[in-house]
């Protein structure tokens, strides 16, 4: 809207050409959902569901009572400042339809206690699909790899089916590392970070794209704005949630914000941007997926005795508190995902 604001008056007043910098966009919609989810989440967290515990967590009886789908309050937040700060035009506003699906599927499965593995399996694959489509069209998708220096042409029909994977790994693996107070936010929180920022500096950028030799992506600062819009929803609640947590995200929480990280690695043209960015979301809570799904489906039986997610393993078995596993785990993550993005980015 922002942006319409400034192509209908820039003319007449000239201090609206601010409306047209994606940069102050970001920023000021960055401290606009920071601030506004500071005020109103704990106003509106008595309307919230209570936490009514979770079978086999560790110190699960910590956050009974609490409230509980914080993500209904912030992810709205999100979804209307995207309509107020990204331009109208702009492709990434598209997804917004399915950021309110994969919230209203959390807050769902957080108020009635909690759908089937295969039926939240269905809708996030649902929801994935439909971003993906939004995403990259029909039209064939050019990607790049670390370590090979051509780009790689997909058709349709290859690059929908793995955008929607990503998507979906992406949704499970942040839902599967919430648990612990100021962990999946922070984790996540950072990763959205540092692919806002991909997308703005580098991968949107034509000139340092092109001198990468990264396929470049004109929706790249479009993406950014509703990165730092996210990060701002999530500093908003961090606030409230570090150790001790007055209130948790829940799914209504955790659904969206995975699905828009694997949105924005998608949106990268790289789809190992996961595993890069990702990668101690993805050993916290998608190791656990693949240990069952070997288990159920094949019958073998992997790491027998690692619990996951792992943040519960480090608790119960190290002895970790839970402020020595929201410390380390945000040190582990800036460490490999820094190291990982300037390898992928340079080692071409």
């Amino acid at each position: 809207m922002l942006n319409w604001i400034y192509v209908a008056l820039g003319e007449a007043w000239g201090p609206l050409r601010l409306f047209n910098s994606f940069f102050f966009l970001s920023a000021i919609g960055f401290a606009s959902c920071a601030l506004a989810t500071w005020i109103l989440l704990p106003r509106l967290w008595s309307i919230l569901p209570r936490d009514q515990g979770r079978a086999f967590a560790v110190n699960a009886e910590m956050s009974v009572g609490k409230p509980v789908s914080a993500g209904l309050i912030f992810v709205t937040i999100f979804c209307i400042a995207s309509l107020v700060f990204v331009p109208f035009t702009a492709r990434p506003l598209l997804t917004v339809p399915l950021v309110m699906a994969a919230l209203l599927v959390g807050y769902l499965d957080d108020r009635r206690g909690g759908f089937t593995e295969y039926q939240l399996a269905v809708m996030d694959a649902a929801i994935a699909l439909g971003a993906a489509l939004v995403i990259y069209g029909l039209q064939p998708v050019t990607i790049w790899l670390p370590g090979w220096k051509d780009a790689v042409a997909l058709a349709p029909w290859i690059a929908i089916p793995v955008a929607a994977g990503v998507i979906w790994l992406s949704i499970n693996a942040t839902n599967c590392s919430d648990g612990v107070d100021g962990v999946s936010g922070s984790l996540s929180g950072t990763a959205i970070m540092i692919l806002g920022g991909l997308l703005y500096a580098v991968i949107g950028n034509e000139v340092v794209a092109q001198h990468l030799h990264i396929p470049v992506n004109r929706e790249g600062a479009s993406w950014a704005i509703m990165a730092f819009l996210m990060v701002g929803c999530i500093a908003g609640y961090l606030w409230y949630n570090a150790p001790p947590s007055q209130v948790l995200m829940g799914d209504a929480g955790s659904r969206p914000i995975g699905l828009l990280i694997g949105m924005l690695v998608v949106a990268t043209n790289n789809p190992l941007f996961l595993l890069l960015i990702g990668s101690v979301l993805l050993l916290n809570g998608a190791t656990g997926l693949l240990k069952v799904a070997l288990k159920r489906f094949f019958g073998l039986q992997v790491l027998a005795k690692v619990r996951f997610p792992l943040h519960d393993h480090c608790r119960k078995e190290l002895g970790w508190s839970n402020s020595q596993v929201l410390v380390r785990f945000m040190l582990l993550h800036l460490g490999v995902s820094a190291l990982l993005v300037i390898l992928a980015l340079k080692v071409r």
